[in-house]
């Protein structure tokens, strides 16, 4: 964001690009959504695009590239082994993070899988502030536990409390007596996906930086939004806001042993990588590249892409280019909160998140309100959400149900994508499904993969409500 002084007092944030190329959106008719979402199984990973208004689903993979990385990708050597473009690559990451030992992985959950193959064994324990669906999967896979260490305020959807991503030190240190040799390594994401998007201060990661010394833990860092992270820091932390994003960011992870990013975020590139100052640790994964990403050069990505990441780390510290889509979800959170409808605050990083358990407070939590809301929202809007609630848990051992600490409906971001309009147009959809919530009913599984069962698992409506919504729609807001 350009931000000057207004000549009404206050400042002006203004956007610091401009869109020279655009996509067709359309809207299908309200039956027709209705029929979409059934032929998906209720689940919105399942619908076609081309079935979809607006695209909130994620910000992998989907966010808009720049003029210079698009250039870089028709000048990239394109070689299976010694690219001088990898090369290229490995300079940027130096440059801009500070770490000398590269790999790079073919999204985030390769390199999650790289990491638990390294580091994790049966019987180890993974503390973290919160966990992220596959990074619990890969660490579970691998014969580890997860132990969730947030901050209090976290699990409260109506705190202002403005780093809700922090480790809560106490109980971490707690656990670290508790198991010692146990601990495979200490996880921060930044910011934290499945508590709204919220952001881990400069002091916290200092501070979990000193237990894992005292403990001789490695602590590795989740940055794959790590652009917004640094952006609030700027914003919320005393003592930064005069300081650039790309300083923030530097002073960040170092604190961290091993970094690992999914590149689809915040470079907007579609590809990731780990990387290291620890030689011995960097040995101890490599030797898994090969065998899972491809070629050490490379790692499961193309030339094209690891030349466009090189520009897009330096890009994410661009002041310009930083923060309009988080003003955004600002704007929209803002609006759903003065009208009474149940958002996670403060706004965060990645999107919009609503507390479907309370919006539809009707509904036990093994109904899926969450799932049941985001199938809603799409039929009242043509908009695409996830659910990041119940659905995305995993049943445990026994069958049970794994009820999350929050139960949300996330309506991601992408980077330099969207515009006002657009969110003026969630907002209007919200508030109509929020008077007609009474409508909305529960989802019943048809088909439940055993693991991560939220990306193909299939559902349907319980009480056919679908058909009772679409009607109300019909009635008050026509076809469309």
């Amino acid at each position: 964001m350009i931000v000057v002084r207004s000549c009404d007092g206050g400042v002006l944030k203004v956007d610091g690009f401009r869109v020279r190329i655009f996509e067709r959106l359309s809207l299908p008719p309200v039956r027709y959504r209705l029929k979409a979402i059934k032929e998906a199984g209720w689940n919105t990973f399942l619908l076609k695009a081309d079935d979809v208004f607006i695209d909130l689903l994620t910000d992998s993979g989907v966010n808009a590239m720049s003029d210079r990385q698009l250039a870089a990708m028709m000048s990239a050597q394109d070689a299976y082994a010694g690219s001088r473009t990898y090369y290229e690559f490995l300079n940027a990451v130096e440059g801009v993070l500070g770490f000398k030992y590269v790999l790079p992985v073919h999204q985030g959950r390769a390199a999650e899988h790289v990491i638990s193959k390294a580091f994790v064994k049966d019987g180890s324990v993974v503390p973290m502030n919160y966990h992220f669906t596959t990074t619990k999967a890969h660490i579970e896979l691998a014969g580890g536990k997860v132990i969730e260490v947030p901050v209090k305020e976290a699990l409260d959807r109506r705190s202002r409390y403005p780093f809700k991503g922090n480790v809560d030190i106490e109980r971490l240190e707690e656990v670290l007596k508790a198991y010692r040799d146990r601990v495979a390594f200490v996880r921060i994401e930044a910011v934290a996906n499945l508590l709204g998007g919220q952001p881990v201060s400069m002091k916290n990661v200092a501070e979990v930086r000193e237990l894992c010394d005292r403990f001789r833990v490695p602590l590795i860092i989740d940055g794959s939004m790590i652009d917004w992270n640094v952006y609030f820091i700027k914003e919320r932390e005393a003592g930064y806001g005069s300081k650039s994003l790309e300083d923030i960011l530097r002073e960040f992870v170092s604190y961290a042993d091993v970094f690992y990013m999914s590149a689809r975020k915040a470079p907007a590139v579609r590809g990731g990588f780990i990387a290291t100052n620890n030689k011995g640790y960097y040995d101890r994964m490599v030797v898994h590249i090969p065998v899972y990403e491809g070629f050490l050069t490379y790692g499961g990505m193309s030339i094209r892409e690891i030349a466009a990441l090189s520009v897009g780390l330096r890009e994410m510290v661009d002041e310009n280019l930083v923060g309009s889509e988080l003003e955004l979800i600002k704007y929209i959170v803002e609006k759903l909160d003065n009208r009474g409808i149940p958002v996670v605050l403060p706004p965060g990083g990645l999107g919009v998140h609503v507390d479907a358990a309370e919006f539809l407070n009707h509904l036990p939590r093994n109904a899926y309100p969450a799932g049941a809301l985001a199938a809603a929202l799409y039929i009242a809007s043509g908009v695409r959400a996830m659910e990041r609630g119940t659905l995305s848990m995993d049943r445990d051992k026994d069958g049970r149900e794994v009820y999350p600490d929050l139960e949300l409906v996330r309506l991601a971001f992408p980077r330099r994508t969207y515009l006002k309009s657009h969110a003026d147009y969630v907002v209007d959809r919200l508030t109509w499904l929020y008077r007609h919530r009474d409508l909305i009913g529960g989802l019943k599984w048809v088909h439940e993969p055993p693991i991560l069962r939220f990306f193909l698992g299939r559902l349907e409506d319980i009480g056919n409500w679908g058909e009772e919504l679409l009607m109300a729609y019909l009635r008050e807001l026509g076809e469309y």
